[in-house]
Formats: C-alpha cells, sequence, structure tokens
C-alpha cells in the first residue's frame, strides 16, 4: 500500500513538473518555497507548495498572489526573530499581474497528495450554540489563540501571531487539508511547534468547521 501511495504521488507531482510555468523560474519562487518534500528545508522562507492545491482555494491564491498580505505577522519559523516576534526577513512577497497570478494559481492547483482523501467535512455549517461551544475548546481548551489571530463572536480580531493568521481560513483554506492537518501533521511537515492533539473524529470535524466559518467579511 505504501508503495502504491508513493508511485501515486510521484505520478501526480511528475505531470505538475511537467506544467511548471517559466513563471516560477522568473520569479525565483524557489529561493523560498519547497516544491518537492525531497527538498532540503534549510533556510526556506516560506510555506511548502507542493500540496497547495490541497490546501489553498484557487481563487484566493490568484488575489493574494495579485495583493500579497502577511498571512504570518511574526515572520515564518525559519526568520532568526521568529520567537521575538520580530522578523527580520522583511522581503515583500512579489505581485503577479491577474495574467500572471492565474497562471501561477492554476499551477500551484495541481499540486497535491494524492493519496488524501476528498469530501471528509461536508459544507453544512456550525448551528450557533455548536459554533460557541466549539469556540470554547478551539481557545480554552485546546489553546489555539494563543498563537493564532481569529476572529471572535463580536467579529474583531484577537489571538496570537506565532502561527499564521485564521482570520482569512474559510477565504484562504480548504475544508479536508484543515481535517487532515490536524489529524496528520507530520504528512505536511515534519518539524512544526503546533501541538500534536489525539482527538476523535467528530472533533476534528468540528474544529475544521469552526476554522472555515472565519472569513474576513465577518469582521465587524
Amino acid at each position: 500500500m505504501k508503495i502504491l501511495t508513493s508511485l501515486l504521488f510521484i505520478l501526480a507531482f511528475v505531470h505538475s513538473a511537467w506544467a511548471t510555468p517559466e513563471l516560477v523560474k522568473e520569479k525565483a519562487c524557489g529561493q523560498c518555497h519547497r516544491f518537492t518534500p525531497d527538498q532540503p528545508e534549510g533556510n526556506i522562507k516560506g510555506p511548502d507548495l507542493f500540496y497547495a492545491g490541497n490546501k489553498l482555494r484557487k481563487e484566493w491564491l490568484m488575489n493574494y498572489l495579485q495583493k500579497p498580505e502577511p498571512i504570518r505577522q511574526a515572520g515564518y519559523i525559519t526568520d532568526p526573530g521568529f520567537l521575538k516576534a520580530e522578523p527580520e526577513i522583511a522581503v515583500p512577497h512579489p505581485s503577479l499581474n491577474e495574467e500572471e497570478a492565474k497562471k501561477m494559481a492554476d499551477y500551484l492547483s495541481s499540486l497535491k497528495f494524492a493519496d488524501l482523501p476528498e469530501g471528509v467535512v461536508d459544507s453544512e455549517p456550525l448551528s450557533k450554540g455548536k459554533r460557541v461551544r466549539t469556540k470554547i475548546k478551539f481557545e480554552r481548551s485546546y489553546g489555539c489563540s494563543s498563537c493564532h489571530q481569529t476572529i471572535n463572536l463580536a467579529g474583531k480580531i484577537r489571538g496570537g501571531v506565532s502561527g499564521p493568521s485564521l482570520v482569512d481560513a474559510g477565504n484562504r483554506l480548504q475544508a479536508d487539508w484543515v481535517f487532515h492537518w490536524l489529524t496528520q501533521q507530520k504528512k505536511f511537515q515534519k518539524k512544526t511547534r503546533m501541538p500534536v492533539f489525539q482527538l476523535e473524529k467528530d472533533v476534528v470535524i468540528l474544529l475544521t468547521k469552526y476554522i472555515m466559518s472565519m472569513k474576513k467579511e465577518n469582521l465587524k
């Protein structure tokens, strides 16, 4: 089974590699991002992109690439000033024009783990009562707001900055990826500062839906 899974990933990656636009080389994306899991982490300054198609929404990618905004207020974890929340690597993400952004978003959306199940989290939103109860788990039981900026029930931003902001999680991320990240982080990132919780599937689904409910349009 492991051999088959590895083969599926390799085939998916090879197909994507053939489709790699010259734009990736032109913009030197590989200096900050890994496009294969075999690439050494070293001093990589940005998130891995070899599973961008599992993780990110294409519409968000297109908008972000044209008008980049900080996702990690404290910088990336390899930044020397990360622990002090004083990022030293202050190189802004390059902006692309609309045509470039579309090409790049199409390419990044093709980069996927072939063995990740889809449709794990349904689209039914949380009821008001479940959202309040899940918020308590999110903030108090697991302390997620200690590291992540979120939107509280009053529509205001609160939380820490050492992890990526979740203020626009519902716009940026795919629900299935959030579920898989919460249940098997090591598949995506071998070294992570996020604690690993042993959670029941139904709890993970509730947390995923709560995270996905946070969207910029809900800010007040």
